[in-house]
């Protein structure tokens, strides 16, 4: 089991392929202890454990190589749109402190 994350499924999908079972953890979903503030590899790696182990682990299902392929071109079609209304912002706020309106 590992937690999702920007890597992405291709450690599940190749791990499947061999014939050994991944569980990709959803991390959002997993409660955490009150005031556990603290994150290292090792207690995430074993409160994982324990929650599989528990049958508890709130998985996700790992999407086909489509169907992640097609996240990644409207996540990043969101991300050009971000970047050109901030670009446009900035270019705006400057000539406004140069006495020019766009």
């Amino acid at each position: 089991a590992y937690e999702a994350g920007p890597t992405g499924f291709v450690l599940a999908r190749a791990l499947d392929s061999i014939g050994l079972r991944c569980v990709v953890a959803a991390p959002s979903k997993m409660e955490r202890p009150a005031g556990d503030r603290i994150k290292t590899d090792k207690r995430d790696a074993q409160r994982l454990a324990k929650l599989l182990r528990m049958d508890e682990l709130p998985v996700v299902r790992v999407p086909t190589p489509a169907e992640e392929a097609a996240r990644d071109l409207v996540r990043g079609r969101d991300d050009v749109r971000r970047d050109l209304a901030r670009a446009r912002n900035r270019i705006s706020k400057l000539l406004l402190r140069q006495g020019r309106v766009w």
